[in-house]
């Protein structure tokens, strides 16, 4: 499999741990490896008739390999970074996939109203987090007001199958990938017949079915800590996708004060409330995704009332004197189904 790692994380992956039991009767079978700077897993339940796992690899790593060629910032001949390298009013043809993801992006940026887009690669690399980064620093007043004008969804527009845009902005789906390719292997292996699985990739992740002992797929939400994993709330997951977002394993800190890698948009800047991740379960993994680093962005407040708004399954793990503190939003109770505190 070709080099497909050298994605900078935008979520938290180690967030979701999956709890497996051993199973009787059918295989439950797991493979998986790296991918996107982290690492990919795949369970599924082998009944009569259906694929081995080295049959269910090569297609699972074919769809990965096609999303790195599209869409990784950390390789120059990718789709997107050719777009990227154009000058301001290029156009260029691009995959339907890409397409989709710009789409989507542009929703999300004016449900936002603007603090979700997809196009801050200039301030992660400024700030130091981006793929062209060099050093994690506050920048000048002056830089970031450069940077700024490299950035916005309204300068991108889509003419058939052409990506175009009117200033030399930059795209990353860092924020959507994964759960794109989530969704893209799900769909896969329901193609191919089976119907029992949980497909990850770094940490967001779809789950249907049951495991071969016939109980459900259990997800173990983990509290934001950096120096051990403790499970926050242990969850079941059938026919939905998952992912977590959060802001306490990549940051730096100057002068006494901490800058996360997750960016407002309407600021240019790293957010600074207490809000440590939040958790989206959605029909969608790529939604989760999205959805859960736009919760992120808008915060403790103005993300629980989007949550609630919008009907968005959000659980929220929120910084306080003490520790934490977690809220779950009313679609996320709904959702979620059976659950262990």
């Amino acid at each position: 499999m070709q080099d497909l790692f050298k994605w900078r994380l935008h979520g938290l992956g180690a967030l979701i741990i999956m709890l497996s039991a051993c199973g009787s009767g059918d295989t439950l079978e797991t493979f998986g490896g790296p991918t996107m700077g982290s690492t990919y897993s795949i369970k599924y339940v082998r009944h009569a008739g259906l694929p081995a796992p080295d049959e269910v690899r090569v297609q699972v790593e074919q769809i990965l390999a096609d999303i790195d060629r599209q869409m990784s910032t950390y390789r120059s001949d990718s789709d997107i970074e050719r777009f990227n390298a154009l000058p301001a009013n290029g156009c260029q043809v691009m995959p339907a996939s890409i397409l989709e993801l710009v789409r989507v992006g542009e929703r999300l940026s004016v449900q936002s109203d603007g603090s979700y887009d997809l196009t801050v690669e200039p301030l992660l690399n400024l700030w130091g987090f981006g793929p062209q980064a060099r050093e994690e620093k506050v920048p000048t007043a002056e830089a970031l007001a450069e940077a700024r004008k490299r950035v916005g969804h309204e300068h991108l527009r889509i003419e058939g199958d052409r990506l175009c845009k009117d200033a030399a902005v930059e795209v990353d789906f860092n924020s959507v990938a994964a759960g794109y390719a989530v969704d893209a292997i799900a769909a896969r292996l329901e193609a191919m017949g089976v119907r029992d699985y949980l497909a990850e990739v770094t940490g967001e992740l779809k789950a249907s079915g049951k495991k071969a002992d016939g109980s459900p797929w259990r997800i173990a939400l983990e509290e934001p800590r950096d120096d051990r994993q403790v499970a926050e709330r242990v969850i079941v997951v059938d026919g939905y996708g998952l992912s977590t977002s959060g802001d306490y394993r990549n940051y730096f800190e100057q002068d006494g004060q901490r800058f996360s890698h997750t960016f407002d948009a309407r600021t240019g800047a790293p957010v600074s409330h207490r809000l440590a991740s939040v958790t989206v379960i959605h029909p969608s993994a790529l939604m989760a995704d999205g959805l859960s680093t736009l919760l992120l962005i808008l915060g403790p407040a103005r993300g629980w009332d989007y949550a609630e708004e919008h009907d968005i399954g959000a659980f929220f793990v929120i910084r306080a004197d003490t520790g934490f503190v977690t809220r779950s939003s009313h679609a996320f109770e709904r959702l979620s189904g059976e659950k262990t505190e």
